[in-house]
């Protein structure tokens, strides 16, 4: 692992045919973090960045003999490599139009006209430096995230596959169940093992969803034809909502071709909530949609007791809560929404909510339509 003095140092290779010139600019240059490393030619400079990762930025002379400044960067550009070190050429030809352009278009990223501006350069080069050290940050969260999303992934893989033993046990009591004549000759009772023989017959199809979500990246997983309107519906009656919430659907809703586990998500999150959280004594949640031309802007609205408006925004960061308490007491850990919004993000949409404190509240989200 390597030192946090490690991870401060700047490494710039000087590029220029004259000795002198390459001092000037170390000297010009010269800081605490950072090393240097010179080249006396092209060919020479080449050698030097194939055998050293590190380097940050290339100071690179135009006019050389052999091969000249245009020439290198192009070759270092044409290299999956090194094709993102930022290069700054040094020239004294004068700044006119057509050798700039060819500049930029074997690949540099900044001009500095010879004889150079101190001032000019090392806030240029300072302004590099950074953008190096802001650019090491990003590619090392990344890298991180992806070590995260592996953990995790494997996690519910695990946490999938072991319950899918007593899963099974439950639906083998459950089929014994149904055929016993203490059941059969009850219709109350025949009612409620139909139900959960549903219920669980539904869990065990998410949890193999689950399952082959964790197998697969992002880029693998399955796109299926979707009926919104029968997924919206199965989920809210295996949400069992009370008998004085009455769940209903806003017109037709439509058949799109998407990723069934992450739009369920959504529902199911969004649904169960309007359920849980209603106070009302006639408790009202309805779902419909709007045909958005690249989207779909579907909704969840209920008539429970909305969101202040100061937490309208908040409720969708991590671990953020409202004051609303569940009817059934449940507590709440202010992580589903945070979920709902990444997941609608994936789909480059958004999701927002407007309420009105005691009326209720209305959950706008946007879903890509392919």
């Amino acid at each position: 692992m390597t030192n946090q003095s490690t991870q401060k140092d700047f490494t710039i290779l000087l590029v220029d045919d004259r000795e002198e010139n390459l001092l000037v600019l170390e000297e010009m240059l010269s800081a605490d973090n950072r090393k240097f490393i010179t080249a006396l030619s092209g060919n020479e400079a080449l050698k030097l960045i194939l055998k050293n990762d590190q380097i940050g930025l290339i100071m690179l002379d135009v006019q050389m003999p052999g091969m000249d400044g245009f020439e290198v960067a192009q070759i270092l550009k044409s290299n999956p490599k090194t094709k993102d070190i930022s290069i700054i050429f040094v020239t004294a030809i004068n700044k006119e139009e057509q050798y700039v352009l060819k500049g930029f278009d074997s690949g540099a990223v900044d001009y500095l006209q010879k004889p150079l501006d101190s001032n000019i350069t090392r806030a240029k080069v300072n302004v590099f430096e950074q953008l190096y050290f802001y650019q090491k940050q990003l590619k090392d969260s990344l890298v991180e995230v992806e070590r995260i999303n592996k953990q995790l992934e494997r996690f519910v893989y695990i946490v999938s596959h072991d319950l899918k033993s007593p899963l099974s046990a439950i639906v083998t009591m459950l089929s014994l169940l149904e055929n016993d004549d203490r059941i059969v000759n009850n219709s109350e009772l025949k009612e409620y093992i139909e139900m959960l023989v549903q219920a669980s017959g539904h869990l065990t199809e998410m949890i193999g969803s689950i399952l082959d979500y964790s197998r697969k990246s992002m880029g693998e997983q399955t796109v299926e034809e979707v009926d919104v309107n029968e997924l919206v519906l199965q989920t809210a009656y295996l949400l069992f909502p009370p008998k004085h919430v009455a769940v209903t659907l806003a017109g037709e809703l439509p058949v799109i071709q998407t990723r069934k586990l992450k739009l369920q998500q959504v529902f199911q999150n969004l649904i169960s909530n309007a359920i849980k959280y209603n106070d009302k004594e006639n408790g009202v949640v309805e779902i419909g949609g709007v045909d958005k031309g690249e989207y779909y802007e579907f909704y969840v609205s209920d008539n429970g007791p909305g969101v202040a408006e100061e937490d309208q925004q908040r409720i969708f960061r991590l671990f953020h809560t409202t004051q609303n308490k569940a009817v059934n007491s449940d507590s709440s850990t202010g992580v589903g929404l945070n979920i709902l919004k990444m997941l609608v993000e994936e789909q480059g949409g958004r999701i927002w909510v407007e309420s009105n404190q005691g009326e209720g509240s209305t959950f706008f989200f946007e879903w890509r339509k392919k």
